[in-house]
């Protein structure tokens, strides 16, 4: 009897573990993204690897939150119910934002990969569409998720999104950097 139980909640509970993962793995690498581009921190170390370790894993836990879903008893998904947006028909709203964003967190978190044909300048233009597609995140969660409204997930995610949120106002609320002096005319 326990394994039943265990068997038909396992794909509900991984996608919860992952989903939850995912939220707290990428509003840490927001902050240290933030942090890499900001001017808040002086005299900061090279956080480039750990920003590209925290991208990579919000993507595995992303995919797993997703991918799980298809085992669900509950829900029953399609691949396209957990792929494509407004397709499914639970919270179809809060669904589809949390597909939406988990595919714009895939591509921009892998278009660093692909910055070299993208240009330099043009990614990191693009790569600031990931504090949206991150919010997008945050609100999926706290409009569909089965934990949304328990004490440990609000303390839990406020550990790392209230920084992220701080660093996110202090970029768009910081002056700009004075620009470079160009040659004289």
């Amino acid at each position: 009897m326990l394994a039943t139980a265990v068997t038909d909640h396992l794909f509900w509970i991984t996608s919860r573990a992952a989903g939850t993962a995912a939220l707290v793995l990428s509003s840490l690498a927001v902050c240290v993204g933030l942090a890499i581009g900001g001017r808040l921190v002086k005299g900061r170390p090279d956080l480039r690897q750990l920003h590209e370790a925290l991208s990579l894993a919000t993507i595995v836990a992303l995919v797993v939150h997703a991918v799980a879903l298809l085992g669900d008893s509950f829900m029953s998904p399609g691949v396209a119910d957990i792929a494509i947006p407004f397709v499914s028909g639970y919270q179809r709203f809060w669904t589809s934002l949390g597909i939406v964003s988990g595919w714009a967190m895939i591509a921009l978190g892998l278009s660093y990969y692909a910055r070299a044909r993208i240009g330099v300048q043009r990614w990191r233009v693009l790569h600031r569409f990931t504090a949206l597609a991150w919010l997008g995140g945050l609100l999926h969660s706290f409009g569909e998720g089965t934990d949304a409204g328990r004490t440990w997930f609000v303390v839990a995610l406020g550990l790392v999104v209230v920084p992220a949120l701080f660093l996110l106002a202090y970029r768009h609320l910081e002056e700009p950097a004075p620009a470079a002096p160009g040659p004289a005319r």
